[in-house]
């Protein structure tokens, strides 16, 4: 597993990654985000969007679960939080193996439906604006992106 971590200082820093990596991705690669409450999730995810090249205003999926948007390709935007055992309704492999990328908010409510090659960003509070932020990889494709990013 590849490991990278950094600091950002300010939410338009911690989009401005996440744009790259919007750059970079490519159609079935999954990102999962963890943090608590506030800690950019969805700051990061509005970034990737911009990255794609969506033109919608992203915002959390909380209630809806899944959002879709257009852009270079889809994005998949989701916040399992209130999920129940029952995901297979959703056909959330459809999504993850599709033609789009896939962002998962709180993906410790579906870990056995995630594909084991993903990447895995965490963002914790280190500061009122500066967050640290740590990616993982647990695959060839996802260790590609966390190289790439890095770079």
């Amino acid at each position: 597993m590849n490991e990278w971590s950094l600091i950002t200082e300010s939410p338009e820093a911690t989009m401005e990654l996440a744009e790259k990596l919007g750059e970079i991705v490519k159609p079935g690669d999954v990102i999962t985000l963890e943090g608590d409450l506030g800690a950019g999730k969805t700051s990061f995810t509005k970034g990737l969007a911009k990255g794609l090249g969506v033109k919608r205003v992203v915002k959390s999926p909380t209630f809806t679960i899944i959002k879709e948007y257009n852009g270079r390709i889809p994005l998949y935007h989701m916040d399992v939080y209130r999920m129940e055992d029952d995901t297979e309704d959703l056909g959330l492999e459809e999504y993850f193996y599709g033609e789009g990328v896939s962002v998962i908010e709180w993906p410790s409510m579906i870990l056995a439906q995630l594909p084991e090659d993903r990447m895995i960003i965490s963002l914790l509070h280190m500061g009122e604006t500066s967050r640290k932020i740590t990616i993982y990889s647990t695959g060839a494709r996802s260790s590609e992106l966390v190289k790439e990013l890095s770079l």
